[in-house]
């Protein structure tokens, strides 16, 4: 009780010293519980984000042996799809089939800074990107948040002749959920092999949103520009049936009790072409958002160790100046028959009295603070990535579409909140700096003889 005594004692007469302490004891537990929140912050995201990715995997053309059709897409074929889709554990083949179709009554719109010859006019200004999907639900533009679901329904298999628009492109055709647009066939198109000129009218189901983030090359790479229909319309607009259509990708779903790397296996083992066509697990087709995440770990990662390496290293110092201005003190104690025990234990108490205030203003600036910090790091990830991935699309001239920025899509916000284990764990990393740091600094003085601390103060 009389080491207490003399510990609040001591830290209420040294009130200069004692906010020092405190401030570098704050200032530890202050960026160390962002750290951490910032950190848990980020695992919550990425499991939310890929939760609906990672127990599917996709179909793709392989471009090192197959690049595709004349445009460039993908031509699966229908039955090797369903071949997968029988495997035991694959629940569902979402399938999408990317044709160009014109618009016979509405308008495009116009793409900004991007000029197209009278002849490309001619042959493609009223074409729009169509996606035939059997599911626009699990649209991985939509599964990677490149499109949100604006009004009305998402596109399902028991449809026909539906449609999913842009809500910027209802609003310029004044259109909304439930109005009819036509389609035609484009037999300008370089995959319209079999110059089908077929016209059908759609139903608008759903409208959804999104922005480009990169810079596009036609109008027809803006998501304005983009309409999601049911497969049926979309195999119309090139006059296939449905054994002979080709698809742009298929996912399949995996259920959860099976493992997906097992059913994949299972799936190269059919009578396919896997020269021409590959399979992925849909968690690699963000690897900018893992990227993002990677960076996000890594920079928290640095600010959590840095704060407690510098913060230690600090408040050894402190407080060596500070036992070294109690040597007469000390050695009076000494000489008193006090024991070093006893000293370095009323030290102890001593910033462990100020640490109480210093993890309390602390724990309640967590919140702000940790906010902060969170938009600040997300900020200055996105910004490294959005340099490289511009400079990368520069020298790679690639266009804007929603695919392209799907797959530069990064972590874009974090729900941060300050949990009470991250506190237990700032409190208990702060205690074991604390104790390391009174050590060190007495270390050297509580060597010494009595008679020689007296006479050092002389």
């Amino acid at each position: 009780m009389r080491i207490i005594q003399n510990a609040w004692a001591y830290v209420t007469r040294k009130k200069f010293k004692s906010f020092i302490i405190f401030f570098i004891l704050f200032s530890m537990a202050t960026v160390a519980l962002s750290s951490l929140s910032v950190k848990h912050a980020t695992d919550t995201a990425a499991k939310e984000t890929f939760k609906s990715i990672n127990s599917s995997f996709s179909m793709q053309i392989d471009r090192r042996h197959n690049q595709g059709t004349a445009r460039g897409g993908g031509n699966l074929k229908g039955k090797d799809i369903k071949a997968i889709e029988g495997i035991e554990g694959v629940q569902k083949a979402i399938k999408r089939m990317e044709v160009v179709a014109d618009l016979v009554d509405q308008e495009l719109i116009p793409a900004q800074g991007v000029k197209l010859d009278a002849n490309r006019v001619k042959r493609f200004g009223k074409a729009a990107m169509v996606t035939g999907i059997n599911d626009s639900s699990m649209d991985e533009r939509f599964a990677a948040q490149t499109f949100t679901l604006t009004s009305g329904r998402h596109i399902t298999d028991s449809d026909t002749n539906v449609a999913m628009v842009h809500e910027d492109f209802a609003k310029k055709n004044n259109l909304k959920v439930g109005d009819k647009i036509k389609l035609k066939s484009n037999i300008y198109d370089a995959d319209n092999e079999k110059k089908a000129n077929n016209e059908t009218e759609v139903t608008i189901v759903g409208t959804f949103s999104g922005k480009n983030k990169g810079r596009v090359t036609a109008p027809q790479e803006l998501y304005e520009n983009t309409i999601l229909t049911d497969l049926k319309t979309s195999r119309l607009m090139y006059g296939f049936s449905e054994e002979d259509g080709t698809y742009l990708d298929a996912t399949f779903l995996v259920s959860g009790e099976y493992d997906i790397d097992k059913v994949m296996e299972q799936a190269k083992k059919l009578g396919i072409n896997w020269k021409a066509y590959t399979l992925v697990k849909s968690s690699q087709n963000y690897p900018t958002l893992q990227k993002s995440i990677n960076l996000v770990y890594g920079l928290t990662n640095k600010l959590f160790i840095g704060s407690l390496i510098f913060s230690a290293i600090i408040l050894v110092l402190i407080l060596f100046l500070w036992t070294n201005s109690r040597r007469k003190e000390i050695g009076i104690r000494l000489a008193l028959g006090m024991t070093k025990k006893t000293i370095i234990t009323q030290m102890l108490y001593e910033v462990g009295m100020v640490s109480i205030a210093s993890f309390g203003a602390a724990f309640l600036a967590g919140g702000p603070v940790s906010e902060w910090v969170g938009k600040l790091i997300l900020g200055q990830v996105n910004s490294s990535l959005g340099t490289q991935l511009a400079n990368e699309a520069k020298s790679a001239n690639l266009g804007g579409g929603a695919a392209v920025d799907g797959f530069n899509k990064t972590l874009t916000e974090l729900s941060i909140t300050v949990s009470n284990m991250d506190k237990g764990i700032v409190i208990g990393l702060g205690l074991v700096v604390i104790v390391i740091a009174v050590f060190l600094a007495s270390a050297l003085i509580l060597q010494k003889s009595p008679k020689s601390l007296l006479q050092d103060t002389e």
